[in-house]
């Protein structure tokens, strides 16, 4: 027999620069799987500090990379308790969001990489989430959302699906049919290529 039980949880997060009076762009960044936040927030840094603040939160289930115990990865989700890890993670978030108190006047860019991707659009769409720009990097984006999911959102967020040209996570077949699908969710959104494979290009992103 199967039971749940409810318990409080602590988690942490990372942050790059300082949120002052001169930022004007604040991200929301989620890692991909394997990652910790402390290593992806590093992938930012070649943003102007001054004018950008980053969040990035932290996968809760974490595991060792490697058969000597050393290099430890985390995950958002599994297919094992995904409706119940999916709700502990988006109430996690919306801590992280309250505790930064974001001031009203910063450009707000909520970014998803690899299984990221899943996170931030579940985020959005969950908590009707108005950001300035939603970018797509690399990863899937969940089969339950429709168009439905999105309807609040203003037109004038810009949404971005990036994806390396030489990623071997997706068949030509299978980027046709996503973004096809996509098309239909979020009719405002832009594809984007770079030249490598499943990574997040800082080329491609600079100029979000």
């Amino acid at each position: 027999m199967i039971k749940q039980v409810q318990f409080t949880s602590q988690n942490t997060y990372d942050t790059l620069n300082n949120l002052t009076e001169k930022t004007k762009t604040v991200w929301l960044v989620f890692h991909g799987i394997g990652y910790l936040s402390r290593y992806f927030i590093r992938l930012f840094e070649e943003l102007n500090p001054e004018e950008n603040y980053i969040i990035a939160p932290q996968a809760p289930s974490k595991y060792y990379k490697d058969d000597r115990y050393r290099r430890v990865g985390a995950s958002w989700l599994t297919k094992e308790n995904t409706l119940i890890d999916t709700q502990n993670v988006l109430n996690y978030i919306d801590a992280i969001v309250t505790t930064e108190q974001l001031p009203n006047h910063v450009r707000f860019v909520v970014l998803g990489y690899s299984q990221g991707v899943s996170i931030a659009s579940r985020w959005i769409s969950s908590r009707q989430v108005i950001c300035d720009d939603l970018v797509l990097i690399s990863g899937g984006f969940p089969k339950e959302l429709t168009a439905s999911d999105f309807t609040f959102l203003d037109q004038k967020t810009k949404v971005t699906h990036i994806l390396g040209e030489n990623d071997p996570l997706f068949t030509k077949e299978a980027i046709a049919n996503e973004k096809e699908r996509l098309v239909t969710i979020l009719p405002q959104i832009q594809f984007k290529t770079h030249s490598g494979g499943h990574e997040l290009a800082f080329s491609s992103i600079k100029n979000i």
